[in-house]
């Protein structure tokens, strides 16, 4: 294996879904600019996900309509004009 292929800085870090509020903690080497307490009371790194497979129509066996950042409306508006 070649040597200094995978990072070294990897920690626990909290993934948190923010369509159902879920969140689950694991080790990652993502970078992270906002922080969280955890259940345990220890403050860790917090990513930001807009879904999960709490939320993901595979996993759920529901259809749901996220629209993240308004991209439905940018792909009505760009494709109504024609």
């Amino acid at each position: 294996m070649k040597k200094d292929l995978h990072p070294a800085n990897y920690r626990l870090v909290v993934f948190k879904d923010m369509s159902n509020d879920y969140a689950f903690l694991t080790k990652s080497c993502i970078e992270a600019k906002e922080t969280i307490q955890w259940e345990d009371g220890n403050e860790y790194p917090l990513v930001k996900l807009e879904i999960s497979h709490t939320s993901h129509p595979f996993y759920t066996g529901k259809m749901k309509l996220v629209d993240t950042a308004g991209r439905i409306d940018k792909f009505r508006s760009r494709y109504n004009k024609k």
